[in-house]
């Protein structure tokens, strides 16, 4: 009996730990799809225990490799099943090495939830199986309870960490942490519980021994008051915060040059249009209830569907780029809820590699499930990447779901507006006059925002030629001359390259969020040629999402010259041919005098008139300017530095709309000042708090004299650091004219 009691009380302190290297994958399992981890991590707790408890009679030095053997065994055996279920191809030993090399950076850049494979669920398995060794060894062989629960803790600490603020805080868990430890504590790991520590020695050691064992266990426990008092606020006041993201010290997979702009591809393609580029295999159902159309034509499951390869968001004048961030992910993607009144069709396509080079994988958009790569993923653009780049013969399967907008809500639906669309909203300084002008005149008469895009994609198909020889460029240049140049020069030619960028520009500077896309057609089965590689642009509705459109002319129709339809810009009025009225004079002309003359009698030389008209001219020119620049920075001293502090509020916000005009994007008086602020924001989304500005505008006008100097002080800095951050942003020549412009002097406040 009581060999017995001795083993039921050595029970508590190897439960505890388990639970506690459980509790530790249960917290991390919250970012992972599916409880596989969790259990995984149980198991490599129950398995580093018990080798600990079967070979408490080894010596200590002998325990270490027994164990270190029985994780490698556990360990494989993971690695096999996850990669089994993730279908990864590869023997256990390519998996095992990808897995080593590459599972810190993985299971940090990974998509969230986490998909269980070998090389996410590497770590956390060593990390546990190792908790488990230590804190066993520690609190069971050297009899050191509280410190052997101390890897288990760390190992709590650093899932916390690791799942940071991508899952709701662990209170629970927590807590039962806490539990699981007090009762390992409670219960004594030996068979001298209960026994008196003095018991057998003289009465006066025995009271020594007594007096000294009571004074440390005060002074434990006046320590653990103390730590509480100090430490509990601290822990109270972080339960609400939220956690750092280590994700964000990790570099997440990036592309090569070549893959950040694909669209320079085009030109390269349709010179080689023979080049296999994939193989696909097709299926496709559409949603419930549809059928045939009516004509006898193609139905949902039958019409083309293109094949992304990139999604170019950002365009600085010079060229388009993708601008993506990857993460790592699984077989399944992120869902992400269709617009209403769509329709949603299921396409499944089986992909096989031949000539396409680079890193990104080409899929039907969106993608939902990938398997036969691994691959990382960008929600926003919906484009996938594989990591190691792409082989001849690499064979994936891509099921997505292609969203149809309800063609009959495009008439009256909107654009959407603000920080969240300012990316695929902006256009890069240095736009062409005729650019403007024609993006101004594909506008003033349509309103609607798809008319304005509508518009466009007319106006480009009917007066432009897809030509397979032309150049490739995009940036500014290239499109004035796409779009103006002489035709007998190459001008008013193109591939599907300068048609997409031109209508993403021209729609930007009509105020539609556009981007433009890269990808294959392809009508069926069968090979995907170099031929079938275009682009095409798309334009973001609210309700309805991306839409793509087509400025591609039709195969029979002769492209009408630009001059027909487009109005160059007025030329200035050729002066009057009507003689101006002779005066008679009302004197005789004094005669002229001859040539030889005496020296003396002529004025001064023509050299010397020039030289002072001219320098005459400059001084009164940099008198002007100097004058200007005077009294624009007394008007600003004046706005920022007198009056009582709302005045001085409002004056900071004069200087911020006389900012905006000078740049260009004067704001209208039927504003709000929180919707002007936005508009600050979205010219220069890096510039001061603008909104905290409008604030206490807005401050000022309902409720007056409550504004304080500090808050002055403080609007006024705002104001200056936004007018700096937005000069800095245009033009040399532009900085230069900036503060002697005589505008802020004359309008009207």
């Amino acid at each position: 009996m009581a060999r017995l009691g001795r083993a039921l009380r050595a029970v508590p302190v190897p439960l505890a730990l388990i639970a506690m290297i459980g509790l530790a994958g249960a917290v991390l399992g919250r970012v992972y799809a599916g409880p596989l981890l969790t259990w995984l991590v149980l198991g490599a707790a129950v398995g580093s225990v018990l080798v600990s408890v079967a070979a408490r009679r080894l010596p200590s030095w002998l325990v270490a490799p027994v164990s270190v053997l029985a994780m490698a065994g556990w360990t494989a055996w993971s690695l096999r099943l996850t990669a089994t279920r993730a279908e990864l191809p590869g023997g256990l030993a390519e998996v095992a090495a990808d897995a080593a090399a590459n599972g810190i950076p993985r299971l940090l850049t990974a998509m969230i939830p986490v998909e269980p494979t070998p090389d996410t669920v590497l770590v956390p398995l060593v990390a546990a199986w190792l908790a488990g060794l230590a804190g066993a060894e520690v609190a069971m062989r050297a009899g050191r309870v509280l410190l052997g629960y101390l890897p288990p803790v760390l190992l709590y600490a650093a899932a916390l960490y690791v799942v940071g603020p991508n899952a709701d805080p662990a209170i629970g868990p927590t807590l039962a942490l806490v539990a699981v430890a007090v009762l390992g504590l409670a219960v004594p790991a030996g068979g001298t519980a209960g026994a008196d520590p003095a018991a057998g020695l003289d009465p006066a050691v025995r009271a020594a021994v007594r007096a000294r064992l009571a004074a440390a266990s005060a002074a434990g426990l006046a320590v653990v008051v103390g730590l509480v008092a100090l430490l509990g606020p601290l822990l109270a006041g972080q339960v609400d915060g939220r956690p750092v993201d280590p994700r964000r010290y990790v570099e997440p997979p990036q592309v090569e040059t070549l893959d950040e702009n694909p669209l320079i591809r085009i030109s390269g393609w349709a010179l080689n249009p023979g080049q296999q580029l994939l193989d696909v295999r097709t299926q496709r159902s559409g949603p419930p209830g549809s059928a045939p159309a009516p004509d006898g034509g193609p139905g949902v499951a039958d019409r083309p569907v293109p094949i992304r390869l990139a999604v170019l968001s950002d365009y600085d004048g010079v060229t388009w780029r993708v601008g993506a961030t990857y993460r790592n992910a699984g077989r399944i993607l992120p869902a992400t809820a269709p617009a209403p009144d769509s329709t949603v069709e299921t396409v499944r396509q089986e992909i096989s590699v031949a000539g396409l080079s680079g890193r990104l994988l080409p899929a039907v958009a969106t993608p939902r499930e990938v398997t036969g790569a691994r691959v990382a993923y960008d929600p926003t653009t919906g484009t996938l990447i594989r990591p190691e780049g792409l082989t001849p013969g690499l064979r994936y399967s891509v099921t997505s779901a292609l969203e149809t907008p309800d063609a009959n809500l495009l008439g009256t639906a909107d654009v959407p507006a603000g920080e969240e669309v300012a990316r695929v909203l902006r256009v890069a300084d240095g736009v062409p006059d005729p650019l403007r002008r024609l993006a101004a005149q594909l506008a003033e008469s349509n309103g609607a925002p798809y008319a304005r895009a509508a518009a466009v994609e007319q106006f480009l198909a009917e007066h432009y030629r897809l030509v397979a020889d032309a150049p490739s460029g995009h940036a500014y240049p290239n499109l004035n001359f796409f779009l103006f140049g002489p035709r007998d020069a190459g001008g008013q030619r193109g591939t599907s390259e300068q048609f997409a960028a031109a209508f993403a520009v021209l729609g930007r500077l009509t105020g539609l969020p556009t981007r433009v896309v890269v990808g294959f057609r392809a009508a069926g089965d069968g090979p995907v040629r170099a031929g079938d590689a275009y682009a095409w642009p798309e334009v973001l509705f609210e309700g309805l999402g991306w839409v793509p459109f087509d400025p591609l002319p039709r195969p029979d129709e002769e492209p009408r010259p630009v001059e027909e339809d487009f109005r160059p810009a007025p030329e200035e009025p050729p002066p009057s041919e009507v003689p101006e009225p002779t005066v008679e004079p009302t004197a005789t002309p004094q005669p002229a005098a001859a040539p030889g003359g005496p020296a003396g009698s002529g004025g001064p030389s023509t050299a010397l008139l020039v030289g002072g008209g001219t320098g005459g001219v400059l001084l009164l020119v940099v008198a002007a300017l100097l004058t200007l620049l005077l009294m624009r920075r007394s008007l600003t001293r004046g706005r920022l530095e007198r009056g009582d502090p709302g005045q001085r509020i409002a004056g900071a916000w004069r200087e911020v709309t006389d900012a905006l005009r000078l740049a260009g994007h004067p704001v209208g008086g039927d504003l709000s000042a929180s919707e002007v602020a936005a508009r600050a924001r979205a010219v220069l989304p890096f510039g001061a708090d603008v909104e905290e500005l409008a604030g206490l505008l807005n401050q000022t006008a309902f409720a007056p004299a409550t504004a304080t100097t500090e808050q002055a002080a403080r609007a006024a800095t705002t104001a200056g650091d936004y007018v700096a951050a937005l000069r800095a942003a245009r033009p040399w020549w532009r900085r230069l004219l900036w503060s002697v412009r005589p505008g802020p002097l004359r309008w009207h406040r």
